[in-house]
């Protein structure tokens, strides 16, 4: 690999947090080899690496949440140890995980002040609600949010919990946040708004380490970043003297020479037809096709109902009318177990909850939705099955020590591929992709996408929903576009550009076929 000027001193004056040589292994698993990281204060520090890089396993050692096998930690210039979150709590850590730790029962003032209520006389826990509501109420306005602190967080968006996270941050007197890919399910407008509350943060000296797949977020916040690969301590960036191309080396360890290594394939015959497809205050007379050797992308902003589009193709949402015809036979799918009897396979867009079985094993979920393909005279044969396995974890290269470890102990991008597997093993000759790369890391990506090309080679037809419009743009053959629940319009790889797909997506210049703009 070519040098890349990388920036790797920090004054000792300047360092709030130092981690040095921090070790950490699992049964057959060596998650962290002699890391290092430092942190300046009030600055926006990026930790940035493929998943399974050690991201997460270096920032819950940081929480308190796993122990480290070796290394020392230095706060404000002082040797310390964690051994326990309410070590990490103490020293003024805080950390907001993707799936956010709230009570959806309970108001965001309970969220917030929970197991440390103010009261009026402790000893018959009488909480003093008003100075709960008051002090609520100064940490929203901290954060620019004018929400009623009495009001429960089951009813709020995703945006607005991340928000109630932060501000459970700053009761705790947090002087470093950590977020975990906070921008993940969030519009543009939530990302602007959350970008200005870390700016705000910034300013008044609490340090962020931001972990993001997104590299353009990168750029735009962060003040420097950490570079893991493999468990091992790569680089320490600043942005604003390292190209994207050169963090994307450093991550994988290789040059990408295209990000979207779009190969175009023969477009064969109509693999899938939906005709006339309406689901009340839904879906509005859906029409389109799907070929064999293409990639059908299907764009729109959040809300326009993509993914309720391909559910109710896959047979897990109810249509009121409509017809679906699988390779010129008109079929009825009214379950997902129909759809996968017919050909088709659906990657969901949550993986976790849609996608996988968390507590099976890599070996379980990889061959669920194909046991007949590894029975014999009735009987599960092991070790067809074993070998089918085995062969999807080294074409596809999921890392993980065993076919037997439960698949919620891997990361992201590798839970990703397991889901993949299984549809592969399936042989569905209809895939839906919806969101194949949200949450994964740039390598991962090239590798879904090259996946992509194999199927629409040998013959499959994908049809891919993505709300990154690069990846719209960069992998499909055709691209249908939505907007309020219809199809609005439709634009060939030559003729797409980013301003004419967000002109649809938005409403401008169509005719909305159940004039509601």
């Amino acid at each position: 690999m070519d040098e890349i000027a990388v920036t790797t001193v920090t004054k000792a004056t300047d360092c709030f947090l130092k981690l040095q040589g921090i070790c950490k292994s699992f049964p057959g698993v060596r998650a962290l080899n002699n890391v290092h990281m430092e942190i300046r204060k009030g600055e926006v520090h990026a930790l940035v690496g493929e998943n399974g890089a050690g991201k997460s396993t270096l920032m819950k050692i940081l929480s308190g949440a796993y122990t480290k096998d070796d290394g020392e930690i230095f706060w404000q210039g002082q040797k310390v140890e964690i051994t326990k979150p309410r070590d990490s709590e103490e020293l003024g850590i805080a950390i907001i995980y993707q799936e956010f730790n709230l009570v959806p029962q309970l108001s965001i003032a309970e969220n917030i002040w929970l197991g440390r209520e103010p009261y009026i006389n402790k000893s018959v826990h009488l909480i003093d609600w008003k100075e709960m509501y008051r002090k609520t109420s100064e940490l929203l306005r901290e954060l620019n949010l004018d929400i009623d602190p009495k009001r429960s967080v089951a009813g709020l968006g995703v945006a607005s919990q991340q928000m109630v996270e932060i501000a459970k941050a700053l009761s705790l007197n947090a002087k470093l946040l950590i977020m975990d890919e906070p921008t993940s399910a969030l519009s543009s407008n939530e990302i602007d708004q959350l970008f200005s509350v870390i700016q705000n943060l910034k300013e008044k000296g609490v340090s962020v380490i931001f972990i993001s797949h997104h590299l353009d977020e990168v750029y735009e916040i962060c003040d420097r970043g950490t570079v893991l690969r493999d468990g091992n301590y790569i680089a320490t960036i600043d942005p604003k003297e390292t190209s994207k191309d050169e963090l994307i080396q450093l991550m994988v360890g290789r040059t990408l020479d295209q990000q979207y290594p779009k190969v175009v394939a023969k477009r064969g015959v109509e693999a899938l037809r939906v005709e006339g497809l309406n689901r009340d205050g839904v879906l509005y007379d859906i029409n389109f096709s799907a070929y064999t050797g293409e990639v059908l992308g299907i764009a729109g902003l959040v809300g326009s109902g993509r993914t309720e589009l391909v559910k109710a193709i896959f047979g897990a949402d109810p249509i009121d009318s409509g017809k679906i015809s699988i390779f010129g036979k008109e079929v009825m799918i009214d379950s997902p177990q129909i759809a996968i009897k017919i050909g088709m396979g659906l990657l969901p867009e949550d993986r976790k909850h849609d996608g996988l079985v968390l507590g099976l094993s890599v070996k379980q979920n990889i061959t669920m939705s194909s046991l007949d393909k590894v029975k014999k005279h009735g009987l599960l044969h092991l070790k067809v099955e074993k070998m089918r396995v085995m062969d999807f974890i080294d074409k596809l290269r999921i890392l993980t020590p065993s076919i037997e470890k439960q698949v919620q102990n891997l990361s992201g991008g590798n839970q990703q591929k397991v889901v993949l597997a299984k549809w592969l093993s399936s042989e569905s000759q209809v895939l839906i992709f919806d969101e194949p790369t949200r949450g994964i890391d740039v390598g991962a990506k090239v590798e879904v996408y090259n996946l992509m090309n194999e199927l629409v080679e040998n013959g499959a037809a994908v049809i891919m929903v993505s709300s990154e419009m690069p990846e719209i743009l960069g992998m499909s053959d055709r691209i249908l576009v939505m907007h309020k629940g219809c199809l609005v319009d439709e634009f060939s790889r030559e003729e797409a550009t980013q301003e004419l797909i967000l002109a649809s997506a938005m409403g401008v210049n169509i005719n909305d076929k159940h004039n509601n703009d």
